[in-house]
């Protein structure tokens, strides 16, 4: 059976940052990988080069090299595990679990808030503080999203939940009362 990318950057993610925790070694390997995740915001194809079965092994393996070269210990290792199992590709996802995994010890949660109005700078933050505390966190990163269609109020979504005050749901709560 098959997995799908999103699995297995769950997999992996979750099972480097078990190691990284054993190894009392979190930080330096989230260092690593925001790192990596450099790369591939550089070069985006490389995760799909070294993925390629079709391409010769001494070609790839070259870019592997010039890849890892910067790294040692675990996440030297993990990155050969990742190259040998042909997942270079699938990397990026496996960075996001390991973050979101390092967020969640760090009491941070992320999300989105959505309002029909840029938010300034003050009222991000309030929303920011009220969120944490409403989802027990102790801190609230939300990047802000404009969406006129909801009229007004805010949406914010962060650990799979959605908190909607808009004026266009309340607006259709009311309608559907109505034709009650």
């Amino acid at each position: 059976m098959k997995l799908d990318k999103f699995t297995v950057g769950k997999r992996y993610g979750k099972a480097l940052f078990e190691l990284a925790t054993e190894q009392n070694a979190v930080e330096a390997i989230y260092q690593d990988l925001l790192e990596l995740r450099k790369v591939y915001e550089i070069l985006p194809d490389v995760g799909n080069i070294l993925s390629d079965a079709r391409l010769e092994p001494d070609g790839k393996r070259k870019i592997m090299d010039s890849l890892v070269n910067n790294f040692s210990g675990t996440i030297y290792n993990f990155l050969e595990i990742v190259y040998n199992y042909n997942r270079m590709n699938d990397l990026p996802l496996m960075i996001d679990e390991f973050e979101r995994r390092y967020d969640e010890m760090q009491g941070v949660i992320l999300g989105t808030v959505t309002t029909a109005v840029p938010l300034n700078d003050a009222d991000k933050v309030k929303i920011e503080t009220k969120i944490a505390t409403i989802l027990g966190y102790q801190k609230a990163e939300l990047t802000a999203i404009v969406n006129p269609s909801i009229l007004g109020g805010v949406v914010v979504e962060a650990e799979h939940k959605v908190i909607d005050g808009s004026i266009q749901t309340r607006l259709e709560n009311i309608k559907n009362l109505l034709r009650k």
